[in-house]
């Protein structure tokens, strides 16, 4: 049904621990359609309820596999289990991610190559997928959200700086600031 803005980093809602979803009910399946067409409008691989200013343990993914399987679906009350973090310095070619919550902006960033996720579906069945490469890497990019976390929180510097003065020129970096997928020109 409707795309929701997506809110720009400096709202409480995206520096603050989501809520665990209690009710598997129609209001639930509502928010995760209307995720599903906001992730797909902006165009993302991944967004979090906190990113549509829904401060539920919520986020939808979206992954062309390089062997051409898709991965789609949903993940509530989600845990995440981290392979080791290589040590060194992240590539800005192969390990460069951006967010819609900081839009149009890539940074370089270390993650973990494995995760294995746990939580529920849509309809409160439990889900485990183990993930590897850049699909591991949207796991952890949209887990980091529900705990409040931003992926430029985890850059190491200069990029962090880089980034902090990007948000500081565009205005960002205080509450109530949001664009809307397919209507909005943003600058980057």
């Amino acid at each position: 049904m409707p795309i929701r803005p997506i809110v720009i980093t400096g709202d409480p809602v995206l520096h603050t621990k989501a809520l665990a979803v209690t009710e598997f009910n129609q209001e639930l399946r509502d928010l995760v359609r209307d995720m599903f067409e906001t992730m797909d409008e902006a165009p993302g691989v991944g967004l979090a309820a906190p990113q549509v200013g829904v401060s539920l343990r919520v986020f939808v993914y979206d992954w062309d596999a390089e062997d051409g399987a898709i991965q789609r679906g949903v993940l509530i009350n989600p845990s995440i289990e981290l392979s080791e973090t290589p040590a060194g310095e992240a590539d800005w070619d192969i390990e460069s991610e951006g967010c819609l919550s900081v839009p149009g902006e890539r940074f370089p960033l270390r993650r973990a190559e494995k995760t294995t996720v746990k939580g529920f579906d849509l309809a409160g069945n439990p889900v485990e997928i183990i993930a590897e490469g850049w699909f591991a890497r949207i796991f952890q990019h949209e887990y980091d959200h529900l705990d409040g976390t931003l992926y430029f929180d985890r850059l190491a510097e200069p990029h962090k700086s880089d980034c902090a003065e990007i948000v500081a020129e565009r205005g960002w970096g205080k509450p109530n600031l949001s664009w809307l997928p397919g209507q909005d020109k943003l600058e980057g």
